[in-house]
């Protein structure tokens, strides 16, 4: 144990970022707050992400399953319905059930206008008469 360390060893000279005993360690701070930061915000990018499908959705029905199926892909940490909901949302649904309702009106105006005419002209109708359920005479 007589060894003694050469006086060349040591320097005077040590980098910044080693602090002496009982000092604050500026670095270890500065990238603890980093980390922080860091973490908050790919969290804040990963739930952005994920609601994308939510936000691309054209209509309610459309919304609703794309919303259902973002929550599956979050709990259950399958990809394959992210990936489903946000195909569903880049799709737009055809309105199928607005030229129904069109087509079934402009039917029903069609034979109101059939009938009145006949009944102007005197005419019976070819077919049974069939009477309303809720007439007031029952």
């Amino acid at each position: 144990m007589g060894q003694s360390v050469h006086p060349a060893a040591a320097s005077t000279h040590l980098p910044a970022f080693i602090t002496a005993p009982g000092e604050t360690d500026w670095l270890m701070i500065a990238m603890g707050m980093f980390l922080l930061l860091f973490v908050l915000a790919v969290g804040i990018l990963y739930l952005r992400l994920h609601a994308l499908p939510d936000r691309l959705a054209h209509n309610k029905v459309q919304l609703e399953v794309t919303c259902v199926l973002g929550l599956l892909a979050m709990f259950t940490h399958m990809h394959i319905f992210w990936i489903a909901g946000l195909l569903l949302a880049l799709i737009d649904i055809p309105d199928v059930i607005t030229p129904i309702k069109r087509i079934a009106g402009a039917t029903e105006k069609i034979a109101d206008r059939a009938e009145v005419e006949r009944e102007e002209l005197g005419e019976r109708p070819s077919g049974p008469v069939i009477e309303p359920r809720n007439s007031a005479a029952a």
